[in-house]
């Protein structure tokens, strides 16, 4: 597994998704929903996509998710990630219905499939900041 380094680009956490953010750190998935059609979104929103709703509310979800697509990265672009050369960059679709771009958690798998099932794991950058990555469920 890479080790969080602080030279690393951090997230920017605003106050419109710092709910996401505070479920990664107790290791909960939270994610906001449309309280007009229950339609799931991420990133969290003032309007609704599907029904143009206002009205929202946060809910924890199961984590688990499925491999969409995945890039392996074999060149550092960005000096703070030549240390975690070879690295793969992950698209998932929570099971929550919306797509995240992740890592894995940990090693890859030898043969990372489309559409296998992954599962959510928490990983600190900080003591306040934690990070979104999956591995294949068991």
């Amino acid at each position: 597994m890479s080790q969080p380094a602080m030279n690393k680009p951090r997230p920017e956490i605003n106050p419109v998704m710092q709910p996401y953010w505070q479920g990664l750190c107790r290791g909960e998935l939270v994610l906001q929903t449309c309280l007009d059609c229950d339609a799931v979104r991420f990133p969290a929103a003032a309007l609704c996509p599907r029904c143009h709703g206002m009205h929202s509310a946060w809910r924890r979800f199961d984590d688990g998710a499925t491999l969409v697509s995945f890039a392996t990265f074999h060149k550092a672009y960005w000096p703070s990630f030549a240390q975690d050369i070879p690295y793969s960059v992950i698209q998932v679709r929570l099971d929550a219905g919306v797509q995240v771009y992740s890592n894995w958690y940990g090693q890859p798998p030898p043969l990372p499939t489309i559409g296998m099932r992954l599962r959510a794991r928490y990983e600190p950058l900080s003591e306040d900041v934690y990070l979104l990555k999956f591995e294949p469920a068991r």
